[in-house]
C-alpha cells in the first residue's frame, strides 16, 4: 500500500501545471477554465431551478454584499500581485437558499450558494464573510479543477494496475489496496489541504475587506459546538477538525490583518 500512495503522489507531483497565484506553488491542475466553467455554470443555474432560491430578503441582500467586497477584494490583491485580469472569465454570483442544510458552497469560476441553515452559525455579516471568504477561496485556487484532475489521474493509475497485473487474484488484491490506499493516503489528505489552503486565503481576503480575521476562530468555535463532536477523525475525513481549523485560524490572523495593512485597511468590522 506504502508503494501504492507513493507511485500516486509522484504522479499528483509531475503532473502539476499552473501556478497558485496566492502560494507561488505549482498545483495539479490540467483543465482549462474554457473547459470547466461553461459546465459549473450550467450546473449551477440547473441547481437553481431545482431549490428555493431566497430573493431581496435583508438576508439574501446581506449574502451578496458581503460576497462582492470580498471578490472586490481578491481582485485588489491579485491586481497589486502582477495577476491582473487573472478574473476576467469568473461570473461571480451569490445566492441564498431555503435550506436547513448547515453548509456553503461554491462552483468553479465563482457560483456561490449559502443556505438559511448556516446563517444562526455565522451569527451576522463577519460570520457571513468568513465563510464566503473560505468559499471564494476555492474559485481563486481553482480547487475544483485540481480535484478533477486528481481524480482523472486515480482512474488511470487504476487501469494500468489492472491492465500490468494478468492474475486475476493479484488483480483484485491490487484493486482492493489501491482504492483503500489511493483515497486515505493521497485523495482524502489532497482535499483536506485544499480546505486549509482556502481557510488560509479566505482569512487574508477578508481582511482586505475589512472583515476583522479574528472571528474566523469565533465561527469555527460555534461549528464545533452545532457538531455535537460528532464527526469522523481527521485522517478519514475531507476536511480538517474543527480543532485543528480553529488552531490554524487563530494563528493566521495577525499575518491576515498585516497582508490587510498593506492595502490601507487597520480598521475591521466584528
Amino acid at each position: 500500500m506504502r508503494k501504492i500512495i507513493l507511485v500516486f503522489a509522484l504522479f499528483l507531483g509531475v503532473a502539476a501545471c499552473k501556478t497558485n497565484p496566492f502560494t507561488g506553488k505549482k498545483v495539479l491542475n490540467f483543465y482549462p477554465n474554457s473547459q470547466i466553467f461553461p459546465t459549473a455554470f450550467a450546473q449551477y443555474d440547473q441547481f437553481l431551478t431545482e431549490n428555493k432560491v431566497v430573493e431581496n430578503t435583508a438576508d439574501a441582500k446581506m449574502i451578496t454584499k458581503v460576497g462582492q467586497r470580498i471578490s472586490s477584494a481578491a481582485e485588489r490583491w491579485l491586481t497589486a500581485n502582477g495577476y491582473s485580469g487573472y478574473l476576467k472569465d469568473y461570473k461571480w454570483e451569490y445566492n441564498l437558499v431555503n435550506d436547513e442544510t448547515v453548509n456553503a458552497w461554491c462552483m468553479p469560476g465563482g457560483k456561490i450558494v449559502f443556505y438559511t441553515g448556516i446563517l444562526p452559525i455565522c451569527k451576522g455579516e463577519t460570520g457571513v464573510a468568513v465563510v464566503m471568504g473560505h468559499e471564494v477561496a476555492h474559485a481563486l485556487a481553482d480547487h475544483g479543477a485540481q480535484r478533477m484532475s486528481a481524480g482523472t489521474l486515480q482512474q488511470l493509475g487504476a487501469v494500468a494496475g489492472n491492465v500490468a497485473i494478468q492474475d486475476p487474484e493479484k488483480r483484485n488484491i491490487f484493486n482492493q489496496a489501491y482504492g483503500v490506499g489511493s483515497q486515505v493516503g493521497v485523495m482524502l489528505p489532497f482535499s483536506r489541504s485544499h480546505e486549509t489552503e482556502a481557510d488560509r486565503i479566505g482569512l487574508q481576503i477578508m481582511a482586505i475587506a475589512g472583515y476583522d480575521p479574528a472571528e474566523a476562530a469565533e465561527l469555527w468555535k460555534r461549528m464545533k459546538a452545532n457538531s455535537g463532536g460528532e464527526a469522523p477523525p481527521e485522517f478519514m475525513s475531507t476536511h480538517p477538525s474543527n480543532d485543528t481549523r480553529i488552531k490554524n485560524l487563530t494563528e493566521w490572523a495577525p499575518a491576515a490583518r498585516a497582508e490587510a495593512k498593506k492595502f490601507g485597511v487597520t480598521s475591521f468590522q466584528k
